[in-house]
């Protein structure tokens, strides 16, 4: 997996759109890597960015124009991205029925839908420019997803599952942000690696895991069910939630750097990636402690 957040999987800011990007060639005298944490302006990924300007002090000036990336920008691409899979999702919870005669059927539509959500993100990934009718298709087939198996796992494993995992997304989104914006969380060079090979090995583990319970039926390597599911669902939230700050400091970095206002497309989609990423494995943790609960009764 390049990284769960297909931010950092694609060029972005990228030469090819006026803005050096992740893993755009070093310049002359700078460290010869592609991270876009490294230390020094040249190994930034934004430092041969041709709008960028600085001060006398050689800092990063937002410079002024009228077509450069914004945080209102991003929040309003954001709340229109989010709230396409929220819709969504809603519309999926009511339309589609649950029940025991219909169950096969919604699974079989959530399925189809995850996989053209997936799809989507892989293309959106690739693009060369981001595409915000391709960003918000992404988002409606996702909500779908969501919708179905929430209302599956709120109706016969935990009532109350979906809300429970709407807020524990929420509590971990404004926790990295205060985190983040008073500096308990930097994002550098050994952060960005550490958070990319534990997504990295997160993610070939589950690979393993659903091949194991594909051919060997089950639950697999029990990964994902009992105390070693809550074990790793814990890992998973905790991966998402540094993915954020990465968000973030994409998002830092493209405003001082003046990325062109269709970037925050592309922030938008990363956000939503992650916050996605994080609700599923809240909605599993729930799932899986409820189980326990009436185990144990």
């Amino acid at each position: 997996m390049r990284s769960s957040n297909p931010v950092f999987s694609r060029r972005g800011f990228s030469r090819d759109n006026g803005h050096a990007g992740f893993n755009a060639a070093p310049q002359a005298g700078a460290p010869a890597t592609g991270n876009p944490y490294a230390q020094g302006a040249a190994a930034n990924p934004y430092a041969t960015n041709p709008y960028a300007q600085t001060d006398m002090h050689g800092a990063p000036q937002a410079p002024a124009r009228t077509d450069a990336m914004t945080i209102d920008g991003v929040v309003t691409r954001t709340a229109m991205t989010l709230g396409t899979v929220i819709l969504a999702a809603a519309a999926a919870w009511w339309i589609m029925p649950v029940d025991q005669a219909n169950l096969g059927s919604a699974y079989g539509v959530a399925i189809g839908a995850a996989l053209i959500g997936f799809v989507l993100s892989l293309v959106n990934s690739f693009k060369r420019r981001p595409s915000p009718a391709l960003i918000l298709t992404y988002a409606a087939f996702e909500g779908v997803f969501l919708g179905i198996v929430s209302n599956i796992v709120s109706m016969y494993v935990a009532p109350g599952a979906a809300m429970q995992a709407v807020l524990g997304t929420m509590a971990v989104f404004a926790g990295v942000l205060i985190a983040y914006r008073t500096g308990l969380i930097r994002v550098t060079r050994r952060f960005y690696g550490f958070v990319m090979a534990a997504a990295i090995g997160f993610m070939l583990l589950m690979m393993v895991n659903l091949l194991f319970a594909v051919f060997g039926g089950g639950d697999g390597l029990g990964f994902r069910s009992g105390a070693l599911g809550v074990v790793f669902g814990i890992v998973a939230i905790v991966i998402g939630a540094a993915i954020l700050a990465l968000n973030f400091k994409q998002v830092e970095d493209g405003i001082a750097y003046g990325a062109p206002r269709e970037e925050e497309w592309l922030a938008a989609f990363g956000l939503t990636v992650t916050l996605v990423w994080i609700y599923i494995e809240m909605l599993r943790l729930v799932a899986i402690l409820s189980g326990d609960d009436c185990a144990a009764r």
